[in-house]
C-alpha cells in the first residue's frame, strides 16, 4: 500500500443510465469529528506490534530479454517451420522477427549467471499473428492462442529444458503475458475505429436496455449480450481463429474503438487496434485464471510479468492477482511472483495496483523516470520525492521492497539514449561512467533491479519502441549494424557476449557485493540527503549502510545525518558525516554496530475533519525518533472488535494511505477507532476517534482548492472542525501545541543547507 491517496479514485462509479436498475451505489463518507485517545500502551497494542512485511520476491537481479533479439541457437525454426510467405522472417528489417530463440537462450546461461542475473524475464512467448500491417509479432505481445508457445522461438519442450538449467543454476524463470488485449482479429462493420464513450452510447444488454459496465464488473450476474446489438460498433472476424475458444465470442470485447488513453477509453479502447478484452465480464476473468494457472502447471515458472495493467478495470486484478498466487502455492511455488507494468511516473498511480488491486508489486516507474533525471544532472530533488512516496505501497501484506527497479526498456528505450538525449554532445567516456553510476543506484536500492538485455554491452539505439530492439548477435539490419557500443570498439554487426565488457564486469561485481550483506535485500531505506547532484540514503538492517551518489561533473563534499555512531571509514559529530564524494560517482559507508534502540512516542495524525474518504487518506505517527522503527497502523469500526491492519511502515516518515470508507461496519454515523503502535527495542503507541458523515455532494472541480495545513492548540477536547482548513486537530497531555507541518522531509534527513 505505500501512500495511496488515489486509489479508490479508479473505483468512483459511473453516472448510472435510468434504465437499468443496479444496485444503489455505496453512500459517500466524510471525517466528521477527531476525539483525542490519551497515549501510550494498552492491553493487545503488543499483537499489533508487526514486522515490516518482506514476504514477496526482493533482492532478485532480473534480466529482460526479447528472445527474438538475444541468441538464435537453432536456424531451422527462423521462418517458424511454416513454408508461408508471411512467416514474419526478415533479419534485415528491425520490426520483424530476427532468428533468436530458446535454444539460444539456453546457450548463453553461463553468460547470464557469470553476470550474477538471479532471474530471467521473457517477453511474451505464447502464438502470435505473425504478420499484422507494416509489422511482425517478434517482440510477443499479439497473442491469437495462449495455449501454445510461438514455434519461432521453439517448442515447449525447449522451454521446459531451459527452465530447468536455469533453476539448476539458481535462476528463475518470468514468463510476459497480457491480459488486456489479443491480437488485432476483430474489424468493425462500420468500418470506422474512432472511439465512441458510453455517455455517447452505453451498453446495451441482448434486451437492447442499457447498463453500467462499471457497476456489473466483476459480477455473476454480468447481462447477456448480443454483438449487433450491444455496442457502438458491430464486431466482425477477421483473421484466425483464436485459443482458448472463448476468445472468438465477440461479446467478450468492449469493441468501441481506438483508445485516446484518456478518460474511459483508456480501459475499453483499442490499444492501436489490438482487441481489447471485456475484463468487467467473469467469462473473461475466469478464462484469463485458468490460462495464468495453466502454464504453471505445464512449464514451473516462477511468476509473471503483466502488460498493460492500467488499461485493465481494478475488479479484474483483485480477482485474478490473488487467485494466481494462491493456486501456485498449493503447487508448492511459495515465492511465485506477479508484477505488472503501470507505465506512469507516479508513485500514486502505480501504487493503487498493488493496493486496491492486490496484485504484488508494478514496475518502479517512478524509480525510472527519477533516476533518469538524476543521472542526466537535473538534480535529486526528484529521486528524494519518490522516495518518500514508497509510503503509498504500504499495506497489509505488501510494500515498495518488491518493487522491480529499472533504468530502460523495450518501450520508452534504453538509458544510454536517454542521458545522450538530455545531454547532447555527452562523450562516451562520460556516458559511460553515468551509466555505472545508474547502475550502482540501482542495485543498491529497495526492490528487485531489472537489466534491460545488451545494457550490460553498451548498446545504446536512438530511440525508444524498434529503435531499442537490438540483436545481441551479428545483426542483419542496418540501424543496429551501424551502432557502436559504448565503453567498447565493438558495433552491433558483431556478436556481443563480451565477458569482458566494463558494464558486464561492473554488473557482475555489484551482484557480489550486495549478495555479502542481506541489508541489500530486507533492510529498509531511508532518505538522507538530496541537493543539487548529490543524493545520499541509508539502508538499516542492525547495522548503517550510508550510500552516497554524486551525478555531478566535479567532487562534492557534503555533510550528511545518519543514525549510526560510527562507520567504518568516516567519522561522525553531532550525528552527522562529512564525506567527499569524486565526480560520478558513489561511496558506501558501513556502520561498526547496530543502529541504536529508542522507546518510540508516536503521535498520531488523524484526517481533518471535513475530509471526504472517496480515496486513501493519509494516517501519520510523528515523534518516532529512531530510523527503523516497525510502525503499524489499525483501525476498527463501532460495533466490530477485530482491528483491521492497514500497514507496517519501517522509515521515516511512518505513514499509511487508507482506504477508511472500506473496512468492515463503516458507515454514517458510526465511529472510527484509529490506532498506531510503534516498535523499537519497546513500544509505543497512540491513538483517536474519528467520526464518520455523510460527504457532501462532490464539488465542481473548477471550483476545488488545495488545503492548507496549520497549528492547534488543544488543551481541551477539540474536533477537526475547529482546526484551520488543513491539519488535524489533536489533544496532547498539558495543552502542548503541536503543530502539524506539510513538509515531506523525514526526521533526520537534509535538503542540502548543510
Amino acid at each position: 500500500m505505500r501512500r495511496v491517496v488515489a486509489a479508490l479514485a479508479a473505483l468512483v462509479l459511473l453516472p448510472l443510465t435510468p434504465a437499468q436498475a443496479v444496485a444503489a451505489p455505496k453512500q459517500r463518507l466524510a471525517v466528521g469529528e477527531v476525539v483525542d485517545i490519551a497515549p501510550g500502551v494498552r492491553d493487545g497494542d503488543a499483537r499489533l506490534a508487526l514486522p515490516p512485511k518482506r514476504d514477496d520476491l526482493r533482492g532478485e537481479r532480473f534480466y529482460f530479454v526479447m528472445p527474438d533479439r538475444f541468441a538464435n541457437g537453432d536456424p531451422r525454426n527462423d521462418r517458424g517451420r511454416s513454408t508461408s510467405a508471411e512467416n514474419g522472417f526478415n533479419p534485415a528489417d528491425k520490426g520483424f522477427y530476427h532468428g533468436g530463440d530458446l535454444k539460444g537462450l539456453h546457450q548463453k546461461l553461463d553468460y547470464l549467471d557469470g553476470m550474477g542475473i538471479t532471474a530471467i524475464w521473457m517477453t511474451p512467448m505464447f502464438l502470435n499473428r505473425w504478420v499484422q500491417g507494416d509489422s511482425a509479432g517478434y517482440h510477443g505481445y499479439w497473442t491469437v492462442d495462449f495455449t501454445k508457445l510461438d514455434p519461432h522461438f521453439g517448442t515447449t519442450q525447449e522451454m521446459r529444458d531451459l527452465i530447468r538449467d536455469a533453476h539448476r543454476r539458481g535462476i528463475k524463470v518470468f514468463f510476459d503475458i497480457v491480459a488486456n488485449h489479443t491480437a488485432d482479429v476483430i474489424k468493425y462493420a462500420e468500418n470506422k475505429t474512432a472511439y465512441i464513450s458510453t455517455g455517447a452510447q452505453p451498453y446495451l444488454d441482448a434486451s437492447g436496455k442499457p447498463f453500467d459496465i462499471a457497476e456489473y464488473a466483476g459480477r455473476k450476474d454480468f447481462p447477456k449480450l448480443d454483438a449487433e446489438k450491444s455496442f457502438p460498433y458491430t464486431p466482425v472476424k477477421d483473421g484466425p481463429t483464436k485459443l482458448p475458444l472463448w476468445l472468438n465470442d465477440s461479446t467478450l470485447y468492449h469493441n468501441r474503438g481506438d483508445s485516446t488513453f484518456s478518460g474511459e477509453s483508456s480501459e475499453q479502447g483499442d490499444f492501436s487496434g489490438l482487441d481489447d478484452l471485456m475484463t468487467e465480464h467473469p467469462r473473461v476473468v475466469n478464462g484469463m485464471k485458468d490460462i495464468f494457472t495453466s502454464w504453471i502447471d505445464t512449464l514451473d515458472i516462477d511468476g509473471y510479468r503483466v502488460d498493460t495493467v492500467k488499461h485493465v478495470n481494478l475488479e479484474f486484478w483483485q480477482a485474478l492477482a490473488p487467485h494466481v498466487k494462491q493456486y501456485a502455492n498449493r503447487k508448492g511455488k511459495k515465492d511465485f511472483f506477479v508484477f505488472g507494468e503501470v507505465f506512469d511516473s507516479s508513485p500514486e498511480n502505480t501504487s493503487k495496483y498493488t493496493t486496491t488491486g492486490k496484485m504484488q508489486a508494478t514496475l518502479d516507474f517512478p524509480f525510472q523516470s527519477s533516476a533518469v533525471s538524476f543521472l542526466s544532472g537535473k538534480g535529486s530533488q526528484r529521486l528524494g520525492e519518490v522516495l518518500l512516496d514508497d509510503d503509498r505501497y504500504t499495506d497489509a501484506d505488501s510494500n515498495a521492497s518488491s518493487l522491480p527497479t529499472f533504468l530502460g526498456n523495450h518501450d520508452m528505450g534504453r538509458i544510454a539514449w536517454m542521458i545522450r538525449n538530455d545531454r547532447p554532445g555527452i562523450s562516451d567516456a562520460e556516458l559511460l561512467e553515468r551509466l555505472k553510476l545508474g547502475n550502482t543506484l540501482m542495485y543498491l536500492w529497495r526492490g528487485n533491479p531489472v537489466v534491460y538485455y545488451g545494457d550490460e554491452q553498451g548498446f545504446a539505439g536512438t530511440g525508444g519502441d524498434k529503435l531499442a530492439r537490438q540483436d545481441m548477435f551479428a545483426s542483419k539490419t542496418p540501424e543496429y549494424m551501424a551502432e557502436k557500443l559504448i565503453g567498447s570498439d565493438r558495433t552491433g554487426a558483431q556478436d556481443n557476449y563480451n565477458t569482458a565488457h566494463p558494464l558486464y564486469q561492473q554488473l557482475k561485481a555489484l551482484a557480489a557485493q550486495v549478495d555479502l550483506d542481506p541489508v541489500w535485500r530486507d533492510g529498509n531505506q531511508v532518505l538522507r540527503y538530496a541537493d543539487g547532484d548529490v543524493f545520499a540514503f541509508s539502508r538499516i538492517l542492525g547495522r548503517e549502510h550510508l550510500v552516497v551518489a554524486n551525478a555531478g561533473t566535479s567532487p562534492a563534499t557534503v555533510t550528511v545525518p545518519v543514525s549510526s555512531s560510527a562507520f567504518e571509514n568516516a567519522q561522525v559529530q553531532n550525528g552527522r558525516v562529512t564525506v567527499t564524494v569524486p565526480a560520478l560517482s558513489s561511496l558506501v559507508l558501513k556502520g561498526t554496530s547496530d543502529v541504536a534502540k529508542a522507546k518510540p512516542a508516536p503521535v498520531l495524525v488523524a484526517p481533518v475533519a471535513g475530509t471526504v474518504l472517496d480515496e486513501r487518506v493519509e494516517l501519520r505517527a510523528d515523534g518516532i525518533g529512531a530510523p527503523n522503527a516497525a510502525t503499524t497502523f489499525a483501525a476498527r469500526a463501532e460495533g466490530t472488535s477485530d482491528w483491521t491492519v492497514l500497514g507496517t511502515d519501517d522509515s521515516a516518515p511512518y505513514r499509511v494511505f487508507a482506504d477508511l470508507s472500506a473496512l468492515p461496519g463503516a458507515a454514517v454515523g458510526k465511529r472510527v477507532e484509529l490506532r498506531v503502535v510503534a516498535k523499537s527495542g519497546e513500544i509505543g503507541a497512540d491513538g483517536a476517534f474519528v467520526s464518520l458523515v455523510a460527504a457532501p455532494p462532490v464539488p465542481d472541480p473548477a471550483r476545488r482548492t488545495r488545503t492548507g495545513w496549520s497549528c492547534t492548540t488543544s488543551a481541551t477536547p477539540t474536533t477537526a472542525g475547529a482546526c484551520t482548513s488543513g491539519v488535524t486537530s489533536r489533544r496532547r497531555p498539558s495543552g502542548t501545541r503541536r503543530c502539524r507541518s506539510p513538509a515531506r522531509t523525514p526526521t533526520g534527513a537534509s535538503r542540502g543547507s548543510s
